[in-house]
């Protein structure tokens, strides 16, 4: 039981929970003014002090009673008005009809004190279901961090002492090659020493024998043995060549410290990102989510292309495909093929894409067209004169971005569509200078949570990313690698709920991760893809990966 004064709700009836504060029997009454609870035979020993501003109610009407400031001027009114003319003092009826306050603005002060008590209701339930909730979140994934600090940087050391593993590999690797040459060289090098000797040692026995000849002929008084004599000396005087070697030779190149410490990888400096967030009893929380320390495939889809370029989600957990032949295909997640779309052009679609009513777009090479698949009919959104359509994505608003090259192959731009009309072009930097490499080849596109638009360059082996106006904010050219040793082309580009870029690296059979502001995170190289080409991502972060030689769609869990 509840001893003293409660805050509890006025309504309630439950008075056998409350007590007298004098004697502590059943409530009845309420003083109003001093917030005391009173029996009946209380009231009259509350009041007997002679305290003119007692205000004794019925416990259930308790802080019903408002208790007004007395007036500066009229000592014996209450202040019941609020001036609004007057930077809102409080004022009493007779102030009202004063001089002083004559032709003002007077507001009732229940009236204010009825719309601050519902703000201050307010306050406190965003206090206490948002705001202090949120702290305590806050609270509890800094303490998280703390608790994962010394396993972070573990495992950050433990990925340097790997790739330092590696590196003594590849260097034993090299040295044992260099060895191995050194060996042949060897080899080599005593074929010919002891070729030279044997030829040698076959003259110096031919001169033996002539000498022991001519000693016998010498000693002979036989006539025609002397008279037959055929001197050798012209052969023997010409002596063959001095075969002289230099040994092979290793010169070491001089150990560049700050170039190894270049190759061997790159530290990302610690970096924090501070957002200011206003919140509101109806707003979503974002769910931040962190990278997998293994990426896993969770599913594989079978398309039967025996090329696979391109993958595209649809919000009921389908997925577009195609590859180099004239058809498009879409599979549910268990890999069972739903509906294809047999086009009429000869040529294999450049791209597809789904717009934001959940219908098919692709590009047609042949009739310089983007299409759009509705109800089983084709219709032409754009047609291009004088530019030929490469990739494109749907944006957040529903606009179309296309990657185009002139007919001539020179020049590369994006641009942007709202349905068949031209809003905008990006096409050069500040300096004039080209933002995309100008060719016919493959510049995969998409649009990022926040607005950057990605264009991966194969050619040019680079990821490009301008903002929403155009202007360049940084390029990507891959990242310093020992086991990656093929040049970077990207293929295939996508990004997440948190804003991470990702980009199919085809030559070395992985994904690169990128963060929003162009840094690498990781690879995803774990799980045996082979030449990754197309890349999309569903609304649950999963990733796509099209593996083109296989044409194989894999279904990748990246985040936590």
């Amino acid at each position: 039981f509840l001893l003293t004064r409660t805050t509890m709700d006025p309504r309630s009836t439950a008075q056998d929970l409350h007590r007298c504060d004098l004697c502590e029997t059943i409530v009845h009454s309420y003083c109003d003014f001093c917030h005391v609870n009173l029996c009946k035979l209380c009231i009259g020993e509350h009041i007997s002090d002679g305290y003119d501003k007692h205000k004794i109610v019925p416990f259930q009407e308790r802080r019903s009673t408002l208790i007004y400031t007395k007036c500066g001027t009229h000592q014996h009114k209450n202040c019941e008005f609020e001036c609004k003319s007057c930077n809102n003092i409080f004022v009493c009826s007779s102030c009202t009809a004063s001089e002083q306050h004559r032709g003002h603005i007077f507001v009732d002060i229940s009236t204010v004190y009825k719309a601050q008590k519902e703000n201050i209701e307010k306050d406190t339930e965003e206090l206490v279901n948002l705001i202090s909730p949120t702290y305590e979140e806050i609270a509890s994934d800094l303490e998280n961090q703390l608790a994962n600090l010394d396993g972070g940087y573990e495992k950050l050391t433990t990925t340097m002492s790997k790739q330092g593993e590696q590196w003594h590999r590849e260097i034993d690797i090299v040295i044992n090659r260099m060895k191995t040459e050194i060996s042949e060289i060897k080899v080599k090098h005593r074929d010919i020493l002891e070729k030279h000797l044997n030829e040698i040692k076959q003259i110096q026995s031919l001169i033996q024998q002539t000498l022991l000849a001519m000693e016998e002929i010498k000693k002979s008084t036989e006539v025609s043995s002397t008279i037959e004599y055929s001197s050798k000396i012209k052969e023997f005087r010409k002596l063959p060549p001095k075969v002289k070697f230099t040994m092979p030779t290793f010169i070491p190149k001089p150990i560049e410290r700050e170039e190894l410490y270049s190759l061997f990888g790159k530290i990302i400096s610690l970096s924090s990102a501070i957002e200011e967030n206003i919140l509101s009893l109806n707003q979503p929380k974002a769910l931040v989510r962190q990278l997998l320390d293994e990426p896993e495939i969770v599913a594989t889809i079978q398309t039967g292309y025996e090329r696979l370029r391109h993958v595209t989600c649809l919000n009921n957990g389908s997925i577009w495909t195609s590859g180099e032949t004239n058809d498009i295909k879409c599979f549910n997640i268990e890999g069972s093929l739903l509906q294809t779309i047999q086009r009429k052009s000869g040529k294999f679609p450049s791209d597809i894409a789904v717009d934001c009513d959940g219908d098919l777009l692709y590009i047609s090479v042949i009739t310089r067209t983007v299409n759009k698949v509705k109800n089983g009919q084709i219709e032409e959104l754009i047609i291009l004169q004088g530019w030929m359509p490469g990739k494109l994505c749907v944006t957040s608003t529903g606009d179309l971005l296309v990657t185009m090259y002139s007919d001539d192959g020179t020049q590369s731009k994006v641009v942007r569509y709202s349905g068949s009309t031209e809003k905008q072009t990006i096409q050069f930097d500040d300096e004039g200078k080209p933002l995309y490499s100008g060719n016919s080849k493959s510049k995969y596109i998409t649009e990022n949570r926040n607005h950057d638009i990605c264009v991966a360059d194969s050619l040019a082996g680079v990821v490009t990313v301008v903002n929403q106006d155009g202007k360049l904010r940084w390029r990507y050219n891959g990242h310093p690698s020992v086991t990656k040793n093929k040049s970077f082309k990207p293929r295939g580009i996508t990004t997440d709920s948190q804003s991470r870029i990702l980009t199919a690296d085809h030559n070395n059979h992985c994904i690169h991760i990128l963060d929003q502001n162009g840094q690498f995170l990781r690879y995803i190289d774990n799980c045996d893809l082979k030449n990754p080409y197309g890349l999309c991502v569903d609304n649950n972060d999963n990733l796509f990966a099209c593996e083109y030689n296989k044409g194989n769609v894999q279904k990748i869990k990246y985040l936590k």
